[in-house]
C-alpha cells in the first residue's frame, strides 16, 4: 500500500504503516505510531481530568468529562490531600497530579505524585514523588515520561526557579533533574507533542511578565531552548494540544486577558491569534484539557465555565458545560495522545 512520503505529507496526516500494520500520525518532523486503543482511533474516547484547585481554599476533588462531546463535569474522586497551583499530566491510561500549593505557610509546596486509572472512576493513589516540592509549574509529556518546568520551589523558600524535572509514568520511582530553563519563572504553562515539550515561561523571577516560549526534547534531558515568542505577556495562562498544533489560553498581563494564541509544535517561530475566550475567564489558573481535534480551557478566576475550540481551526471559544463548582488553579490532564 501506498502512502504519503516525509517530502509530501503534512502536519496532521495519517497513514497505515503495512510494514509495522500499524497506523501512525505525522506531526510535522516524523511519524508516530498510534495505538489501536488509544483515543485518536476511538469516538468520544478522551477524557479530561481536573485535580484539585481552589474557592476560598485547596481542594482534594478530581472532577472529569469527556472531552469530545458537552455538558457538565462530574466527581471522580479525591486525592490524598487538599492541593493547589499543582500540575498534572497523562499517559494513555493513567493521569497524574503532581506537587502544588497545601496552604497556610507561603512556602508550603509538596512533591506528593497521586495517580488514577483514567478509564476507571476513584480516589488518586499514592505513586512516588516528585523531583522538588514545586507548584505553579507546568507539565509536559509524552506517552512515557512527564517533565515539569519552572514554578515556585519550597526549598528555595518559595522562590520561583528555572528547574526543569521529569518522572517516567510507567515505573513507580521518584522523579529526577532533567535541566532547567533560561529564566526563573512561575504562572508557566505546556503543551506538547509525542516527543516535544512547550513551556510558555509566565514571569521572569516572579515580578515582570515575559512572552518567551521555550522547548525540550522529552526524551531527551537537557536546558530548554529558544522557541519563539507569545503575542502577549501573561502569567497563569493554560495551554492544551493536539500532536501538531499547541494553542495557550487567557492568563493575567495585570488583568485578565481572552486572548488565544497558537503554535505548530514542530517549527520555531512566534505564535499567531487564534481567537478570543467568551470572556477573560483565564484570569489566575484557568486548566487546559484536548483530544486529537478539540482544545478545552476550565475555570480560572474562581469560574465554574468549561469553554472549547477545535484546535486545527482558528475562533472563538464555545461553551462547553460547567465544573462542579467555580476554580482556579487546578491542574488537567487528559489523554488524548498521551501526554498534556
Amino acid at each position: 500500500m501506498e502512502y504519503p512520503s516525509l517530502d509530501t505529507a503534512k502536519a496532521g496526516a495519517i497513514r497505515f504503516n503495512t510494514d509495522s500494520s500499524q497506523m501512525e500520525i505525522y506531526d510535522g518532523n516524523q511519524w508516530t505510531g498510534i495505538l489501536a486503543t488509544s483515543p485518536e482511533l476511538q469516538t468520544g474516547g478522551t477524557r479530561g481530568l481536573i485535580f484539585g484547585g481552589e474557592g476560598s481554599n485547596p481542594r482534594n476533588t478530581i472532577q472529569f468529562f469527556n472531552v469530545d462531546s458537552t455538558g457538565n463535569a462530574s466527581d471522580f474522586g479525591d486525592m490524598n490531600n487538599e492541593r493547589t497551583e499543582g500540575m498534572a499530566c497523562a499517559s494513555r491510561v493513567r493521569a497524574f497530579a503532581v506537587g502544588g500549593f497545601l496552604g497556610s505557610s507561603p512556602t508550603n509546596y509538596t512533591n506528593i505524585l497521586d495517580m488514577v486509572t483514567i478509564a476507571s472512576t476513584g480516589n488518586a493513589t499514592d505513586f512516588a514523588d516528585a523531583h522538588r516540592q514545586t507548584g505553579q509549574a507546568a507539565s509536559v509529556a509524552s506517552s512515557t515520561r512527564a517533565v515539569t518546568g519552572g514554578g515556585v520551589y519550597s526549598g528555595s523558600n518559595g522562590a520561583t526557579n528555572n528547574n526543569i524535572d521529569f518522572f517516567t509514568m510507567a515505573s513507580q520511582a521518584n522523579g529526577l533533574d532533567f535541566g532547567d530553563l533560561p529564566i526563573t519563572s512561575r504562572g508557566v504553562s505546556g503543551c506538547s507533542s509525542p516527543t516535544r515539550g512547550i513551556f510558555f515561561l509566565g514571569d521572569n523571577a516572579g515580578s515582570t511578565r515575559v512572552n518567551t516560549i521555550n522547548f525540550v526534547t522529552i526524551s531527551t534531558t537537557g536546558n530548554s531552548s529558544d522557541f519563539g515568542d507569545s503575542t502577549v505577556t501573561a502569567r497563569y495562562s493554560s495551554g492544551c494540544s493536539n500532536a501538531v498544533r499547541g494553542l495557550n489560553f487567557g492568563g493575567h498581563t495585570g488583568s485578565a486577558t481572552n486572548v488565544i494564541d497558537f503554535i505548530t509544535i514542530a517549527t520555531l517561530g512566534n505564535a499567531k491569534d487564534f481567537g478570543d475566550l467568551l470572556a477573560a475567564t483565564s484570569d489566575f489558573g484557568g486548566t487546559g484539557f484536548s483530544s486529537p481535534t478539540r482544545g478545552v480551557v476550565a475555570g480560572g478566576g474562581g469560574i465554574s465555565t468549561i469553554q472549547y475550540v477545535q484546535i486545527m481551526t482558528t475562533g472563538n471559544t464555545i461553551d462547553f458545560g460547567d465544573l462542579t463548582a467555580g476554580n482556579q488553579y487546578g491542574a488537567g490532564a487528559s489523554n488524548g495522545h498521551g501526554g498534556l
